[in-house]
């Protein structure tokens, strides 16, 4: 099983433990992630307030670069699979975006089709590989944890199709599958403030703060997204000093958390890069004592 793979500009530098732990999790699953030749960014967030047609070229230029070597193209960033999933939809809202596109990208010896398929990481891993063997593939069962299953506001939005947009079930398959417990979390697609921590900081920290209070007392809470993940992890302190309250909550990839139940060590986790500890977790999961099994059983009913 092969993929093209887009890490995106945020799995470079901030996020490097989501792409060292996305593809050690991909590695142990005997799944090939080959990662784009020449990417460029998808524009992210911002690009669509400069240049609407830059905001759409930008990703359409991965698109034909993933068309040409003809695997689908996997994302990890919430951003960036927004970003490219969502080129096709406003060409065929708007015709005239593909003559437009034709242009920009013939200047670069490069066309867009609309043929090759954008998925995220997490469609993969449960709709593709399937949680079977990735129960399989197990060597600790994650008994005992509390996990909270946060989505974030872009996967499944506005263009759902792996999962349904208010409330996705994806995740907490998973989490079932590798043995712990989904926490109910009604707070799955609320958005965690985005960029609004470096513009509207009192805002942001209010947004990070509702999304935290119900985890109040979990082993971690679990996201697919890298801004999701440094807002919930590096303002914490800040939302909780708002808030009045004390929070002590990891902020995990979930590509960590399945990490850990395969067994993998800190080079493949990168745990540490973690700014909330994770020790009590880990101390939590060491004392449970799981044994070796084999984990076919885990597999988790829809």
């Amino acid at each position: 099983m092969k993929y093209s793979y887009f890490p995106g500009c945020s799995l470079q530098v901030m996020a490097s433990e989501y792409n060292t732990s996305a593809r050690a999790v991909m590695r142990e699953l005997d799944v090939e992630l080959k990662e784009l030749e020449d990417w460029n960014c998808c524009g992210a967030t911002n690009v669509e307030a400069v240049s609407y047609l830059l905001s759409i070229a930008l990703p359409a230029r991965n698109l034909a670069l993933a068309e040409a070597k003809g695997y689908e193209l996997v994302a990890t960033c919430s951003s960036c699979f927004l970003n490219l999933f969502r080129v096709k939809e406003h060409i065929r809202r708007d015709p005239t975006l593909q003559q437009k596109l034709d242009i920009i990208l013939g200047a670069m010896k490069l066309h867009y089709a609309g043929t090759v398929r954008v998925r995220h990481l997490l469609d993969v891993l449960v709709n593709d590989i399937g949680l079977e063997k990735i129960a399989k593939r197990m060597r600790r069962k994650l008994t005992g944890l509390r996990v909270v299953p946060y989505y974030g506001c872009q996967i499944v939005r506005p263009y759902a199709e792996f999962d349904g947009p208010d409330l996705p079930v994806t995740m907490d398959r998973l989490i079932i599958a590798l043995g712990a417990e989904v926490v109910p979390y009604l707070l799955k697609t609320k958005c965690c403030g985005g960029a609004l921590t470096t513009t509207r900081k009192e805002i942001g920290l209010k947004l990070i703060g509702d999304l935290l209070l119900p985890a109040v007392g979990t082993d971690c809470v679990i996201t697919v997204c890298p801004l999701c993940q440094l807002n919930l992890d590096a303002f914490q302190s800040q939302a909780a000093a708002k808030l009045k309250v004390s929070f002590n909550i990891p902020i995990l990839y979930f590509t960590q958390l399945i990490g850990l139940a395969f067994g993998l060590g800190e080079e493949d986790l990168q745990l540490a890069h973690n700014i909330v500890s994770v020790d009590r977790l880990l101390t939590k999961l060491k004392a449970s004592r799981s044994p070796a099994f084999q984990g076919a059983d885990l597999a988790a009913s829809p």
